[in-house]
């Protein structure tokens, strides 16, 4: 599916975090969202992209925001990687289902063609999403730098208020 636009409601998806809550799209209409997709545990960017957010949480709920992070690793793996890095936000399962696809990142346009080392293949790609109280999309990145994107995210809460 396409990516989603900035101004649009974010489409309605059901997903479970790794303590197995149930998150719905159309339940996120409270203050901020951040819903950032990285594509697996425990590796260096995603490690990287995940510890800003850790370091940066106590002002995003000051901010009221909740961030949720998703990739296609199991509950397992989510918790094993939560624990290791001490994270204080929620990680959404995003398991593929019987096509091989993740259902979240393919509804919000996070399951892409990629290329490495002259190989293509689909995957989880790097986009965050920050939606407003209502449930609209206020912005959109794609193809973050892991190191500096929570400060990005966090800047544009702070003017979006």
């Amino acid at each position: 599916m396409p990516l989603i636009q900035p101004g649009k409601t974010i489409p309605d998806f059901t997903a479970r975090t790794t303590d197995g809550e149930i998150v719905r799209g159309a339940l996120l209409t409270k203050g901020f969202t951040v819903i950032y997709f990285y594509p697996k545990d425990d590796t260096p960017g995603c490690t990287k992209e995940a510890c800003a957010f850790r370091d940066l949480h106590g002002d995003l709920l000051k901010a009221k925001a909740r961030v949720f992070g998703v990739s296609a690793d199991d509950a397992k793996s989510h918790a094993k990687f939560a624990d290791k890095f001490k994270l204080p936000f929620d990680l959404i399962v995003d398991e593929p289902g019987k096509d091989g696809v993740p259902p979240m990142a393919k509804k919000l346009g996070a399951w892409q063609e990629k290329s490495m080392y002259g190989k293509t293949y689909m995957g989880i790609v790097r986009i965050t999403y920050l939606v407003g109280p209502g449930g609209k999309v206020l912005q959109r990145w794609d193809k973050v730098k892991p190191e500096e994107h929570a400060a990005e995210v966090l800047e544009a809460i702070r003017a979006a208020k």
